[in-house]
């Protein structure tokens, strides 16, 4: 048991991965603890974020977190898209075995049973490895409407996996999500510009740079001037349009979701907002959330829902 145990944790690092398994299957619950632990150690608020779910649900959430941390670092963290590609397609491949019922990596182990019990498809974890191939190809987007077209894969299908583990199947209310999710992946390209612009990315569309007379060049250069404000204030704009499109979600589902759901919302608003603050200069100063009013958005997040008045 203990010599198992040391061989799951050497597949922490999704990154180190070269698509060998375990010589052999661990149990459900030996599964379910490595993915809670990859989640609780990878990600800060993880925990604040399924604080107010069911245990029953936070420990299908673990499950799907583990699958998009791995497929995410897989993409991300090789240093080498060749070698991205290669091991996200092994990915793709556990994926579709582990639907088959086949399934030997701890991820899918916990995740086969994640996916029996809410009934959950393949297609939002397969459209997740399609926008991770796609960064291995693609750094930059014509215009806003590609941009879009890649968070219906970059982001749509996290919102969905969460619907579908709390029970929610309604198209429209997927939509709703698509709006929330999109609206959250837009908000951090424009709070990171400058640190995707260094890793080799560029999500400002191409042709309203184009359109307010700001080049690639000036990108290289880290200027900001009237025409970097101009462009960034449109993005924002339709931005705070999409989260406005999606706020409708709050409202149709169970109390202790919503919660999650609005301080997502709020937090990415919340970026816009600081963005503005600073007359949209992401160059100079990347804007982001303090403890305190992470605290403070949690806190006033949970009141609104306690004292929210059932239908």
């Amino acid at each position: 048991m203990k010599a198992e145990a040391t061989l799951l944790t050497g597949l922490a690092e999704p990154a180190a991965w070269n698509g060998t398994l375990p010589p052999f299957v661990p149990s459900v619950e030996q599964a379910r603890r490595y993915c809670e632990s990859l989640a609780r150690s990878h990600y800060e608020n993880f925990s604040i974020a399924t604080l107010l779910l069911p245990r029953r649900l936070r420990t299908h959430f673990y499950p799907v977190y583990a699958y998009c941390r791995w497929a995410d670092d897989l993409g991300d963290e090789t240093g080498d898209p060749a070698r991205s590609l290669e091991l996200l397609d092994r990915w793709e491949e556990e994926l579709v075995a582990c639907y088959r019922g086949e399934v030997r990596h701890p991820v899918f182990v916990a995740l086969r049973e994640t996916i029996e019990q809410c009934r959950i498809p393949p297609e939002p974890f397969q459209d997740l490895i399609a926008a991770f191939r796609q960064d291995q190809v693609k750094t930059r987007y014509r215009n806003f409407a590609e941009l879009l077209e890649y968070c219906r894969y970059s982001a749509n299908p996290v919102g969905r996996l969460v619907l579908y583990v709390c029970g929610y199947r309604d198209p429209e209310l997927h939509l709703l999500s698509d709006f929330t999710c999109t609206a959250l992946q837009l908000a951090n390209f424009w709070q990171d510009v400058n640190r995707d612009y260094q890793i080799g990315r560029i999500y400002l569309p191409q042709e309203d740079m184009a359109r307010h007379g700001y080049s690639e060049s000036d990108l290289a250069a880290g200027r900001y001037d009237e025409r970097f404000a101009n462009l960034l204030r449109e993005l924002v704009g339709r931005t705070r349009d999409l989260f406005a499109q999606g706020l409708p979600l709050v409202s149709r589902v169970d109390r202790r979701l919503a919660v999650d759901i609005e301080l997502f919302s709020r937090g990415g608003l919340e970026i816009l907002r600081r963005i503005e603050l600073q007359n949209y200069d992401v160059l100079a100063r990347r804007p982001q959330l303090d403890r305190e009013s992470k605290a403070l958005l949690l806190v006033s997040t949970v009141l609104r829902h306690v004292f929210r008045r059932p239908k």
